[in-house]
């Protein structure tokens, strides 16, 4: 088949060893399409009088991005946009114990958000239906009282929020807001029921280590009370 144009077609190395066009460019992305040209076929560009693969042709590069294979889960391609791998859910405390081919399983059941400096994640008063583990950045937990901003926590890096709604479903108790661009692990409260029918086996050791941080969680919380009230009290209040 001849070029209409002269100095822009293409011409195709076959595994034949045969060389086929000149052709033009929407005839070869058909081609390129129906998996008759791969990746790795020659191909002769006359406008440069070169031969690159074909995947290194701007034209075609866009055909011959990296895909998930069949099969693959969403968060896990989100993960690896991301820059991370499984093991790096090891960041977040109460996944540290977990071996990587029990990450690749836990993260099926999840969602990877990326969320930008000063998204709100979470609102005061809405109804919650799912808790978000930390992978990257930074977020800060406040009340708006009187119309001005409380910081009652500031999160990082492995640690999580929002957990009581995978149980109650009941209304957020403080906005969540990203103080800088950060990466999430979301957990829906459907997800959660997922897990636990589906992995229990996944879902055991990940509520148990959970439980461990909010023991730690409201033994702290107790002595500041304590630490408190002795104040109070020792100052005459």
């Amino acid at each position: 088949m001849e070029s209409n144009e002269a100095g822009n077609g293409y011409k195709i190395w076959g595994v034949d060893g045969v060389v086929y066009g000149p052709v033009e460019l929407p005839m070869l992305v058909s081609w390129v399409k129906d998996e008759r040209v791969a990746a790795n076929t020659w191909i002769y560009r006359e406008e440069n009088d070169s031969w690159q693969k074909a995947s290194q042709l701007q034209e075609l590069q866009l055909f011959f991005r990296e895909k998930p294979a069949p099969g693959t889960n969403a968060a896990l391609a989100a993960l690896s946009a991301a820059n991370l791998k499984p093991g790096a859910l090891r960041r977040v405390k109460i996944l540290a114990d977990m071996k990587d081919a029990q990450l690749e399983r836990f993260v099926q059941f999840m969602e990877v958000q990326s969320v930008r400096q000063w998204t709100e994640i979470v609102k005061q008063g809405e109804p919650g239906n799912a808790m978000y583990l930390v992978l990257e950045g930074e977020l800060r937990v406040r009340m708006m009282i009187s119309g001005k901003e409380t910081i009652i926590a500031t999160l990082s890096l492995g640690e999580f929020f929002g957990e009581m709604s995978l149980f109650d479903h009941g209304p957020r108790s403080a906005d969540v807001v990203a103080n800088k661009d950060s990466v999430l692990l979301k957990i829906s409260a459907a997800s959660f029921e997922k897990l636990f029918n589906v992995a229990p086996e996944l879902a055991a050791p990940f509520l148990l280590s959970m439980s461990k941080t909010l023991a730690a969680r409201i033994r702290a919380d107790n002595k500041r009370l304590k630490d408190s009230v002795n104040f109070a009290r020792g100052a005459g209040m």
